[in-house]
This record gives structure tokens, C-alpha cells and sequence, in this order.
């Protein structure tokens, strides 16, 4: 999700939206614990993955840069997609993180903006956009795409709109559900239909024209129907 200054170039992705692929270094005869094996192919995954694009993401070249065979890799994951999609979310996710201070306007600005600039400003938008493509094609993909990436985004985002709702800081008959599609659905139309740029300027004014109808109080109704 969106969900949306001075930043890192466009071919430089945050360093969290990076991950350093594992050196595979030698470790005896002894076997790794699967944790850690896991751990060395996200990451291996993930940095293929944002440093070159699907286009040269395969299984053989995960294997060889975490230091495990092919076996293993399979063993946890169906298609070269659905490794992608879980590559993708461990490097990106700390990026992604979702803030609540307790002011839903500001963590709603800050989320959004956080998004709109992985999107813009890394390789990390360029991937998506084609993980979503091939998604279309991928029974695999699509199940990891809404397993791993889309319902774990629109969850942590809900849980966010609830707390603010309960706070009194929204109205009762707000639908998280359908705010997120509202906030965040606006991005991805612009990732995937590029007629207008995503700016952090864009994802601000998503929130402040939408919040005109969210916010609790009185007269906050009749604002949002004006």
C-alpha cells in the first residue's frame, strides 16, 4: 500500500528497500539452520530483485548468492514469482512500516508519502509494477502477491484506521476498507496508468480531501458533501 524533498536518486533505493545480498561464505561441513538459510535467500532475493528486475531474476542466480540449492528454494516456494513477491516484501516492508503516533493525518501523510517515494525514487516502484504484470499470468504470484504483500498491507493499515476510529478521530460508519482502497487504490492506478506522476504533493492532497469527510465533529459531514 499506497496507499503515496531531497530523497535518494532514482537508482538508488532507500537502505532498507536494499538488502545486501549474503556473501555465501563457507561454514564447514556443518548444515545452517533453516532460519538462517531462509533468511540468506529473501535477501539474496530481494537485492537481485531491486538491483536488476524480474527480467534477470531466477532461481539458479538466488541459489548461488545465498549460498543454497534449488531444492531448498522450492521447498518454500511454488515459482520464481512467488520468491520474487517475498523478496520484495522483506526489502521493502521496513520502509513501509506504519506509523501511528496517535495523529491519523499525520501517520496517514507520512505513510503515503513514505510509499509514493519508494515508488518514484527507487527501483522498488519499477518491480512492482512488473510483479503485478506477471500476477495476472502466475497462479503462484498472485496467491503470494495477495497472501504476503496486499492483505498484510491493508491489514496493518486497517488496524491503524480502527485505533483512529476508536480515538474519536474518525467517524463511527467510517470503512477502513475502503478508505485504503481510496488512498492507496489512488497510487497504484497512477503506477500502473501513468498518465499523472505520484509526488508526495499528490499523496498529501489524497489525505487532506479525504479526511474533510472523515474526520469526527460536528459539521464534518456537511463539509464533505460541499
Amino acid at each position: 500500500m499506497a496507499p503515496t524533498p531531497d530523497g535518494p536518486t532514482a537508482s538508488a533505493a532507500p537502505r532498507s528497500a536494499r538488502p545486501r545480498a549474503p556473501q555465501g561464505t563457507h561454514r564447514g561441513r556443518g548444515r545452517r539452520p533453516a532460519g538462517e538459510v531462509r533468511a540468506d535467500i529473501l535477501r539474496a532475493a530481494g537485492a537481485l530483485l531491486l538491483d536488476e528486475g524480474m527480467a534477470a531474476f531466477t532461481i539458479e542466480r538466488v541459489a548461488r548468492a545465498a549460498g543454497a540449492s534449488k531444492t531448498t528454494i522450492y521447498k518454500w516456494w511454488p515459482s520464481k514469482g512467488a520468491l520474487a513477491l517475498d523478496g520484495y516484501m522483506h526489502a521493502v516492508e521496513e520502509t513501509l512500516a506504519f506509523p501511528d503516533s496517535g495523529d491519523i493525518v499525520a501517520d496517514l501523510t507520512a505513510q503515503l508519502g513514505a510509499f509514493a517515494t519508494l515508488l518514484t525514487r527507487t527501483r522498488a516502484g519499477r518491480v512492482l509494477a512488473e510483479l503485478i504484470g506477471q500476477a495476472q499470468t502466475d497462479p503462484d504470484l498472485a496467491a503470494a502477491y495477495q497472501a504476503l504483500y496486499s492483505a498484510g498491507r491493508r491489514r496493518l493499515a486497517g488496524e491503524v484506521l480502527l485505533r483512529a476510529r476508536q480515538r474519536g478521530q474518525l467517524r463511527a460508519d467510517v470503512d477502513p476498507r475502503v478508505v485504503i482502497d481510496q488512498l492507496w487504490g489512488a497510487c497504484y492506478h497512477r503506477l500502473l496508468v501513468p498518465d499523472e506522476p505520484i509526488t508526495e504533493e499528490f499523496t498529501a492532497a489524497l489525505v487532506d480531501n479525504l479526511v474533510r469527510g472523515l474526520l469526527s465533529g460536528p459539521g464534518a459531514g456537511r463539509r464533505s458533501a460541499r
